[in-house]
């Protein structure tokens, strides 16, 4: 609700200070006494200044506590840094007997399958040689009698 918009009779609400402001220390009423005006800056001071000097040594106390912690975490960093360099040395090292095992199945289903081809190769060489062996004396005398026929026509020839 704006200022203007409050109803007549209405006040606007307080802030913390000006209600605290209601409770500050006026002087008594009556005839003006005689003495030394209390020096409200100086009993702050000596109200607030213990209590100030404990922060700066517990601000003394954390920046130590910062400073330790940030060296170990130094430290830390430093050796992770140095156990993953020592891990990839390791693992670099172990690269190539990984590799091997990792394509041994591999490897050893290559040659399983080269042998069985060259199974069915020797199968189908035997095949072949048995059906040339078979038909070879057929194929003789055939090459025989067309040897025997040329030779024979060109020998009756005058």
């Amino acid at each position: 609700m704006k200022l203007e918009e409050q109803p007549i009779g209405r006040r606007p609400p307080m802030s913390l200070r000006d209600f605290l402001e209601r409770f500050r220390p006026a002087g008594t009423p009556g005839a003006s006494a005689t003495g030394v005006p209390a020096d409200r800056a100086a009993e702050r001071a000596a109200e607030l200044d213990p209590a100030l000097d404990r922060l700066t040594d517990v601000q003394q106390q954390a920046a130590q506590i910062r400073a330790a912690a940030q060296e170990t975490a130094e430290a830390l960093r430093r050796d992770a840094s140095r156990e993953a360099e020592r891990l990839v040395a390791a693992a670099r090292e172990q690269a190539s007997e990984v590799r091997r095992q990792a394509a041994e199945p591999l490897v050893r289903e290559a040659r399983q399958e080269a042998d069985a081809l060259r199974a069915a190769g020797d199968r189908a060489a035997s095949v072949i040689r048995a059906r040339a062996m078979e038909r070879m004396p057929y194929l003789v005398d055939l090459a025989v009698a067309d040897a025997l026929r040329l030779a024979g026509g060109a020998q009756g020839e005058p």
